[in-house]
Order: structure tokens, then sequence, then C-alpha cells
């Protein structure tokens, strides 16, 4: 389980550091990939597996389900860490997600969400702002 959030400086080369408390749970690999909302999603192996397996089951006359595929799957890159913890993040993807100099590495559960750290803070205030909204919509999903 992915929890908190990290900030950390996005090297020249396109490097980031994933942090050391992420690492372990991302030993068998992963898939970083466009995310939602303006974010990138870094998914470990295992829930990576789950949810091209969920993909690959959705019917091929759904419009939606196959658009919904080609984003996350025709961005998709695998993870791969160097000894100091790092992994490049490819051009298409720091340019999706406007990446630039400071990173917010945030926990979301099954996966971990890499922001362009002003984008992050100023998405957070919106969600601030739709809190009641946010609260509504949670409580329909009987949570």
């Amino acid at each position: 389980m992915f929890i908190g959030r990290y900030y950390h400086n996005l090297e020249n080369k396109g490097r980031l550091a994933i942090p050391k408390s992420f690492r372990s749970q991302l030993k068998s690999g992963g898939v970083i990939t466009r995310g939602l909302d303006g974010c990138l999603f870094l998914f470990p192996a295992s829930s990576w597996k789950k949810l091209s397996a969920k993909l690959a089951s959705l019917p091929l006359t759904n419009p939606a389900a196959r658009n919904f595929t080609r984003l996350l799957v025709q961005q998709a890159t695998p993870l791969e860490l160097d000894s100091q913890g790092r992994t490049l993040i490819p051009d298409h993807l720091r340019s999706q997600a406007n990446l630039t100099k400071k990173i917010v590495v945030a926990g979301a559960l099954t996966r971990i969400e890499i922001w362009d750290q002003s984008r992050y803070h100023s998405h957070l205030e919106k969600l601030e702002q739709d809190s009641s909204q946010i609260e509504t919509a949670i409580s329909e999903l009987n949570i």
C-alpha cells in the first residue's frame, strides 16, 4: 500500500528518485504511464497485471473502453530503477504531466502518483473547494 507524499527534484536528464519507502513494493518491477487529473501513474507489477486484465476484459465494441485502454497502455513504459532508486521519466510522459523541476510523489493505495508540484497543490486546493460535493458522491458509494 502506497501512502504519504514526498517532494523531490526532477534531474536535468529526466530522472526521478522514487521514495525509499515505496521502493520495497516495486522490487518485482512496475509500469509508469499517463495518469488522470494531470499526473502520471506508477503501478507496481502486481497492480498493473490486475488492471491490464480488467482492461482486456472490457468490450472491444465500447469506444470509451478502447480509448481509456489506449491512453493508459500506449503511453506506458516499464519501471527501471537504478542503484540509487532513480528512474527515467520519458520525455512524452514528462510533457503530458507538465513536469518541471519540483515534483510530488504521492501514494494512492495501489499506485503512486507523480505530479508537478505546483499542479499538485492547485489540484488539492480545488479538491478542498469541492469537498462537500466529494463527500456526497462518496456517501453514495457506501463509504
